[in-house]
Protein backbone atom coordinates (compact mmCIF):
# COMPACT_ATOMS: atom_id res chain seq x y z
CA UNK A 1 0.00 0.00 0.00
CA UNK A 2 1.54 3.44 -1.07
CA UNK A 3 2.04 6.16 1.63
CA UNK A 4 0.32 9.23 1.25
CA UNK A 5 1.78 12.40 2.61
CA UNK A 6 -1.02 14.88 3.35
CA UNK A 7 -0.45 18.66 3.77
CA UNK A 8 -1.01 20.17 7.41
CA UNK A 9 -1.03 24.31 8.41
CA UNK A 10 1.60 24.70 10.60
CA UNK A 11 -0.08 26.78 13.20
CA UNK A 12 -2.23 23.91 14.03
CA UNK A 13 -1.57 22.78 17.99
CA UNK A 14 -0.47 19.31 17.17
CA UNK A 15 1.94 20.97 14.29
CA UNK A 16 3.35 23.78 16.89
CA UNK A 17 4.10 20.63 19.36
CA UNK A 18 5.86 18.96 16.81
CA UNK A 19 8.11 21.63 15.81
CA UNK A 20 8.78 22.47 19.51
CA UNK A 21 9.85 18.72 20.09
CA UNK A 22 12.03 18.97 16.91
CA UNK A 23 13.77 22.21 17.94
CA UNK A 24 14.30 20.82 21.55
CA UNK A 25 16.13 17.91 19.84
CA UNK A 26 17.92 19.73 17.39
CA UNK A 27 19.48 23.32 18.51
CA UNK A 28 21.89 20.99 21.09
CA UNK A 29 23.12 18.86 18.27
CA UNK A 30 24.46 22.54 16.07
CA UNK A 31 26.91 24.79 17.32
CA UNK A 32 25.70 28.20 18.24
CA UNK A 33 26.79 29.68 15.07
CA UNK A 34 24.66 27.53 12.95
CA UNK A 35 22.07 28.31 14.98
CA UNK A 36 19.07 30.91 13.50
CA UNK A 37 17.25 31.57 16.86
CA UNK A 38 13.86 31.28 15.43
CA UNK A 39 11.34 30.59 17.53
CA UNK A 40 8.41 28.72 16.54
CA UNK A 41 6.02 31.51 15.91
CA UNK A 42 8.88 33.32 14.09
CA UNK A 43 8.94 29.71 12.02
CA UNK A 44 5.69 29.85 11.45
CA UNK A 45 5.16 33.42 10.17
CA UNK A 46 7.88 32.49 7.87
CA UNK A 47 6.60 29.64 6.77
CA UNK A 48 3.34 31.64 5.75
CA UNK A 49 4.96 34.43 4.22
CA UNK A 50 6.90 31.94 2.03
CA UNK A 51 3.64 30.48 0.83
CA UNK A 52 1.61 33.83 0.37
CA UNK A 53 4.65 34.64 -1.80
CA UNK A 54 4.52 31.41 -4.05
CA UNK A 55 1.00 31.25 -4.07
CA UNK A 56 1.08 34.97 -5.46
CA UNK A 57 3.74 34.11 -7.94
CA UNK A 58 1.28 31.36 -8.97
CA UNK A 59 -1.85 33.41 -9.22
CA UNK A 60 0.34 35.79 -11.52
CA UNK A 61 2.15 33.28 -14.02
CA UNK A 62 -1.66 31.87 -13.94
CA UNK A 63 -3.35 34.88 -15.12
CA UNK A 64 -0.33 35.67 -17.26
CA UNK A 65 -1.27 32.34 -19.18
CA UNK A 66 -4.82 33.17 -19.08
CA UNK A 67 -3.86 36.42 -20.80
CA UNK A 68 -1.48 34.64 -23.36
CA UNK A 69 -4.44 32.51 -24.48
CA UNK A 70 -5.59 33.76 -28.06
CA UNK A 71 -9.11 35.16 -28.27
CA UNK A 72 -11.61 34.00 -30.41
CA UNK A 73 -11.11 34.56 -33.74
CA UNK A 74 -13.87 36.66 -35.38
CA UNK A 75 -16.83 35.77 -36.88
CA UNK A 76 -16.93 36.63 -40.51
CA UNK A 77 -20.85 37.51 -41.37
CA UNK A 78 -22.33 36.52 -44.58
CA UNK A 79 -22.22 40.17 -45.86
CA UNK A 80 -22.53 41.05 -49.88
CA UNK A 81 -20.21 44.31 -50.70
CA UNK A 82 -22.97 46.45 -53.70
CA UNK A 83 -21.20 49.06 -54.69
CA UNK A 84 -19.52 49.85 -51.29
CA UNK A 85 -22.88 49.25 -49.53
CA UNK A 86 -23.17 46.09 -46.89
CA UNK A 87 -26.06 43.62 -46.83
CA UNK A 88 -25.94 40.77 -45.03
CA UNK A 89 -27.82 37.72 -45.91
CA UNK A 90 -29.78 35.73 -43.37
CA UNK A 91 -30.62 32.59 -43.76
CA UNK A 92 -34.04 31.11 -41.65
CA UNK A 93 -35.60 28.20 -40.30
CA UNK A 94 -38.04 27.97 -42.81
CA UNK A 95 -35.49 27.92 -45.72
CA UNK A 96 -35.51 31.24 -47.10
CA UNK A 97 -33.03 34.27 -46.87
CA UNK A 98 -33.13 37.98 -45.75
CA UNK A 99 -31.38 40.60 -47.20
CA UNK A 100 -30.77 42.80 -44.57
CA UNK A 101 -29.18 45.89 -45.23
CA UNK A 102 -26.70 47.42 -42.84
CA UNK A 103 -25.87 50.93 -42.06
CA UNK A 104 -24.76 52.30 -39.35
CA UNK A 105 -26.28 55.71 -39.89
CA UNK A 106 -29.61 54.07 -39.80
CA UNK A 107 -32.41 52.45 -37.74
CA UNK A 108 -33.67 49.28 -37.53
CA UNK A 109 -36.20 47.40 -39.36
CA UNK A 110 -37.72 44.65 -41.16
CA UNK A 111 -40.76 45.12 -43.57
CA UNK A 112 -44.12 43.11 -42.31
CA UNK A 113 -44.28 41.28 -45.56
CA UNK A 114 -41.12 39.77 -44.60
CA UNK A 115 -41.52 38.87 -41.67
CA UNK A 116 -44.88 37.35 -42.45
CA UNK A 117 -43.04 35.02 -44.89
CA UNK A 118 -40.64 34.24 -41.79
CA UNK A 119 -43.73 33.47 -40.16
CA UNK A 120 -44.12 36.46 -38.06
CA UNK A 121 -47.84 37.08 -38.14
CA UNK A 122 -49.10 39.46 -35.60
CA UNK A 123 -46.82 40.94 -33.76
CA UNK A 124 -44.63 44.73 -33.81
CA UNK A 125 -41.58 43.37 -33.31
CA UNK A 126 -38.96 40.14 -33.66
CA UNK A 127 -36.20 38.58 -32.36
CA UNK A 128 -33.76 37.91 -35.15
CA UNK A 129 -32.74 34.43 -33.37
CA UNK A 130 -36.23 33.56 -33.50
CA UNK A 131 -36.12 33.19 -37.42
CA UNK A 132 -32.70 33.19 -38.31
CA UNK A 133 -31.13 29.46 -39.12
CA UNK A 134 -28.15 30.39 -37.40
CA UNK A 135 -28.95 30.86 -33.16
CA UNK A 136 -25.96 32.44 -32.45
CA UNK A 137 -26.91 35.81 -35.11
CA UNK A 138 -26.10 39.25 -33.58
CA UNK A 139 -29.20 40.79 -31.66
CA UNK A 140 -29.55 44.12 -31.41
CA UNK A 141 -27.71 45.17 -28.65
CA UNK A 142 -28.76 49.08 -28.19
CA UNK A 143 -32.42 47.82 -28.20
CA UNK A 144 -33.69 47.14 -24.31
CA UNK A 145 -35.72 43.83 -25.57
CA UNK A 146 -32.93 43.50 -28.05
CA UNK A 147 -36.11 42.89 -30.67
CA UNK A 148 -36.46 44.24 -34.33
CA UNK A 149 -39.21 46.43 -35.00
CA UNK A 150 -41.38 45.43 -37.69
CA UNK A 151 -42.96 48.00 -40.06
CA UNK A 152 -45.72 48.54 -42.55
CA UNK A 153 -44.09 50.54 -45.57
CA UNK A 154 -45.76 53.26 -46.86
CA UNK A 155 -48.19 52.86 -49.84
CA UNK A 156 -45.73 52.93 -53.16
CA UNK A 157 -42.70 53.90 -50.56
CA UNK A 158 -40.77 51.19 -52.14
CA UNK A 159 -38.00 50.84 -49.88
CA UNK A 160 -34.81 49.16 -51.61
CA UNK A 161 -34.48 46.28 -48.98
CA UNK A 162 -36.03 43.63 -46.70
CA UNK A 163 -34.82 45.41 -43.49
CA UNK A 164 -32.51 47.27 -42.16
CA UNK A 165 -29.19 46.34 -39.33
CA UNK A 166 -28.63 50.31 -37.97
CA UNK A 167 -27.01 51.82 -35.06
CA UNK A 168 -29.04 49.83 -32.51
CA UNK A 169 -27.28 46.86 -34.09
CA UNK A 170 -23.75 47.86 -34.26
CA UNK A 171 -23.91 49.62 -30.79
CA UNK A 172 -21.51 48.18 -27.80
CA UNK A 173 -19.52 45.24 -30.15
CA UNK A 174 -16.25 45.90 -32.41
CA UNK A 175 -16.86 45.40 -36.09
CA UNK A 176 -14.28 45.13 -38.55
CA UNK A 177 -15.52 46.62 -42.23
CA UNK A 178 -12.78 45.32 -44.87
CA UNK A 179 -13.84 47.05 -47.53
CA UNK A 180 -11.32 45.91 -50.15
CA UNK A 181 -11.50 42.12 -49.03
CA UNK A 182 -15.23 42.70 -49.08
CA UNK A 183 -15.79 41.50 -45.69
CA UNK A 184 -17.72 42.54 -42.67
CA UNK A 185 -16.29 40.57 -38.57
CA UNK A 186 -17.66 40.52 -35.66
CA UNK A 187 -15.33 40.56 -33.14
CA UNK A 188 -15.27 39.34 -29.10
CA UNK A 189 -12.50 41.83 -28.17
CA UNK A 190 -10.72 44.55 -29.98
CA UNK A 191 -7.89 42.70 -31.92
CA UNK A 192 -4.60 44.39 -31.71
CA UNK A 193 -3.53 47.15 -33.87
CA UNK A 194 -2.77 46.15 -37.29
CA UNK A 195 1.11 47.65 -38.48
CA UNK A 196 0.52 51.05 -39.99
CA UNK A 197 -3.21 51.49 -38.32
CA UNK A 198 -4.47 54.98 -37.20
CA UNK A 199 -6.87 55.01 -34.39
CA UNK A 200 -9.63 58.28 -34.79
CA UNK A 201 -11.50 58.85 -31.29
CA UNK A 202 -15.45 58.78 -32.74
CA UNK A 203 -18.04 60.77 -30.74
CA UNK A 204 -21.53 59.40 -29.14
CA UNK A 205 -24.72 61.27 -27.34
CA UNK A 206 -24.48 60.85 -23.70
CA UNK A 207 -26.80 61.81 -21.15
CA UNK A 208 -25.58 64.08 -18.16
CA UNK A 209 -24.26 61.07 -16.13
CA UNK A 210 -22.17 59.69 -19.31
CA UNK A 211 -24.64 56.59 -20.24
CA UNK A 212 -24.74 56.40 -24.20
CA UNK A 213 -28.28 57.59 -25.28
CA UNK A 214 -27.52 57.12 -29.09
CA UNK A 215 -24.81 55.06 -31.23
CA UNK A 216 -24.31 56.76 -34.23
CA UNK A 217 -20.69 57.72 -34.19
CA UNK A 218 -19.48 60.82 -35.19
CA UNK A 219 -15.67 61.27 -36.84
CA UNK A 220 -13.57 64.03 -37.58
CA UNK A 221 -12.27 64.63 -41.49
CA UNK A 222 -10.72 67.66 -42.82
CA UNK A 223 -11.00 68.83 -46.29
CA UNK A 224 -8.23 71.32 -47.40
CA UNK A 225 -8.09 72.40 -44.07
CA UNK A 226 -11.65 72.93 -43.53
CA UNK A 227 -12.20 70.77 -40.17
CA UNK A 228 -15.90 68.41 -40.25
CA UNK A 229 -17.85 67.15 -38.02
CA UNK A 230 -19.43 63.92 -39.74
CA UNK A 231 -21.29 60.87 -39.01
CA UNK A 232 -19.25 57.46 -39.40
CA UNK A 233 -22.18 56.47 -41.93
CA UNK A 234 -21.35 53.06 -43.79
CA UNK A 235 -25.04 53.31 -45.11
CA UNK A 236 -25.10 56.68 -47.12
CA UNK A 237 -26.43 56.02 -50.50
CA UNK A 238 -26.58 58.20 -53.75
CA UNK A 239 -28.71 57.15 -56.88
CA UNK A 240 -27.89 59.16 -59.54
CA UNK A 241 -29.33 60.26 -62.77
CA UNK A 242 -28.24 59.23 -66.16
CA UNK A 243 -26.73 62.35 -66.74
CA UNK A 244 -24.79 62.32 -63.37
CA UNK A 245 -23.84 58.87 -64.47
CA UNK A 246 -22.77 59.74 -67.75
CA UNK A 247 -20.76 62.46 -66.63
CA UNK A 248 -18.60 60.68 -63.70
CA UNK A 249 -18.10 57.56 -66.08
CA UNK A 250 -16.91 54.99 -63.77
CA UNK A 251 -18.32 51.22 -63.92
CA UNK A 252 -20.63 51.27 -61.05
CA UNK A 253 -23.92 51.74 -60.73
CA UNK A 254 -25.87 54.49 -60.29
CA UNK A 255 -27.19 53.39 -56.88
CA UNK A 256 -23.70 53.37 -54.79
CA UNK A 257 -22.55 54.22 -51.63
CA UNK A 258 -21.28 58.15 -51.14
CA UNK A 259 -20.96 60.57 -48.58
CA UNK A 260 -23.47 63.65 -47.90
CA UNK A 261 -22.57 67.23 -46.98
CA UNK A 262 -24.60 70.21 -46.15
CA UNK A 263 -25.57 72.95 -49.03
CA UNK A 264 -23.66 75.53 -46.75
CA UNK A 265 -20.74 73.33 -46.79
CA UNK A 266 -21.07 72.62 -50.60
CA UNK A 267 -21.45 76.41 -51.53
CA UNK A 268 -18.27 76.98 -49.58
CA UNK A 269 -16.24 74.60 -51.41
CA UNK A 270 -17.35 75.88 -54.35
CA UNK A 271 -16.34 79.40 -53.89
CA UNK A 272 -13.09 78.38 -52.34
CA UNK A 273 -12.16 75.58 -55.30
CA UNK A 274 -13.96 76.77 -58.48
CA UNK A 275 -11.85 73.89 -60.14
CA UNK A 276 -13.78 71.31 -58.30
CA UNK A 277 -16.21 69.17 -60.58
CA UNK A 278 -19.70 70.17 -59.62
CA UNK A 279 -22.72 67.90 -61.29
CA UNK A 280 -25.85 69.78 -60.89
CA UNK A 281 -29.40 67.76 -60.76
CA UNK A 282 -27.25 64.54 -59.94
CA UNK A 283 -30.04 62.90 -57.91
CA UNK A 284 -32.77 60.36 -59.71
CA UNK A 285 -35.10 61.14 -56.53
CA UNK A 286 -34.69 64.45 -55.22
CA UNK A 287 -34.81 67.65 -57.97
CA UNK A 288 -31.64 70.28 -57.97
CA UNK A 289 -29.35 68.00 -55.49
CA UNK A 290 -25.77 68.30 -56.37
CA UNK A 291 -22.82 66.16 -56.37
CA UNK A 292 -18.94 67.32 -55.67
CA UNK A 293 -16.19 66.05 -56.32
CA UNK A 294 -13.46 66.75 -53.44
CA UNK A 295 -10.06 65.70 -54.85
CA UNK A 296 -8.50 64.89 -51.41
CA UNK A 297 -9.84 64.25 -47.56
CA UNK A 298 -7.71 63.57 -44.92
CA UNK A 299 -9.27 60.51 -42.83
CA UNK A 300 -7.46 59.85 -39.53
CA UNK A 301 -4.03 61.44 -40.55
CA UNK A 302 -4.59 59.47 -43.88
CA UNK A 303 -4.99 61.04 -47.57
CA UNK A 304 -7.26 59.46 -49.86
CA UNK A 305 -9.44 60.45 -52.69
CA UNK A 306 -10.82 61.33 -54.94
CA UNK A 307 -14.21 61.16 -52.92
CA UNK A 308 -17.25 61.98 -54.18
CA UNK A 309 -20.06 64.26 -52.15
CA UNK A 310 -23.97 64.31 -52.26
CA UNK A 311 -25.43 67.48 -51.36
CA UNK A 312 -28.07 67.67 -48.62
CA UNK A 313 -30.69 70.24 -47.24
CA UNK A 314 -28.70 71.91 -44.38
CA UNK A 315 -31.71 70.82 -42.14
CA UNK A 316 -30.97 67.35 -42.94
CA UNK A 317 -27.87 66.72 -40.60
CA UNK A 318 -27.83 70.74 -38.20
CA UNK A 319 -31.29 70.11 -36.98
CA UNK A 320 -32.44 66.29 -37.57
CA UNK A 321 -29.30 64.21 -37.23
CA UNK A 322 -27.70 66.53 -35.04
CA UNK A 323 -30.19 65.78 -32.05
CA UNK A 324 -28.59 61.91 -31.64
CA UNK A 325 -25.28 63.52 -32.07
CA UNK A 326 -22.91 64.64 -29.45
CA UNK A 327 -22.29 67.65 -31.50
CA UNK A 328 -23.12 69.20 -34.57
CA UNK A 329 -22.51 67.56 -37.73
CA UNK A 330 -22.13 68.88 -41.49
CA UNK A 331 -22.96 65.71 -43.36
CA UNK A 332 -21.65 62.28 -43.93
CA UNK A 333 -18.52 59.83 -44.39
CA UNK A 334 -19.92 56.94 -46.03
CA UNK A 335 -18.67 54.01 -48.21
CA UNK A 336 -17.17 55.32 -51.12
CA UNK A 337 -14.44 57.39 -48.45
CA UNK A 338 -14.42 54.02 -46.51
CA UNK A 339 -13.67 51.96 -48.88
CA UNK A 340 -9.74 52.64 -48.99
CA UNK A 341 -9.90 51.10 -45.91
CA UNK A 342 -10.15 48.17 -43.45
CA UNK A 343 -11.92 49.95 -40.54
CA UNK A 344 -12.18 48.37 -36.94
CA UNK A 345 -14.61 50.39 -34.94
CA UNK A 346 -14.61 49.47 -31.28
CA UNK A 347 -18.18 50.96 -29.78
CA UNK A 348 -17.40 50.22 -26.05
CA UNK A 349 -13.66 52.03 -26.97
CA UNK A 350 -15.41 54.85 -28.77
CA UNK A 351 -12.56 54.09 -31.51
CA UNK A 352 -12.46 53.57 -35.27
CA UNK A 353 -8.74 52.37 -36.60
CA UNK A 354 -7.67 52.75 -40.01
CA UNK A 355 -5.62 50.53 -42.11
CA UNK A 356 -5.28 52.14 -45.53
CA UNK A 357 -5.33 49.46 -48.15
CA UNK A 358 -6.87 50.48 -51.62
CA UNK A 359 -4.22 52.36 -53.56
Amino acid sequence: MATVIAPERPDTADARDLIEKLEAHLVPLSPRESRHGYSVDKLIARIFTRVAIASLIAGVALWSSVMALPSRPAVELPARFVADRIFVDVATRGGDTLHLYTDTGGGLLLLREVAQRAGIEDSSSVALREIAADTTFPEPLGMPDRRVPIVQPPPGGGIPFEGMLGQAWFADRVWTFDYPARKLLLHEAAPPPEPGAHTAPLGFRTDSSGKRESSFPRIVAVVEGDTLQLLFDTGATGNLSASALAAIGDSAPAVRATSFITKEVLDRWRERHPDWRVIDNADQIVPGIRVIEVPRIDIAGFTVGPVWFTERPDANFHQYMSQFMDRRVDGALGGNALSFFRVTVDYPAATARFVFVRQ
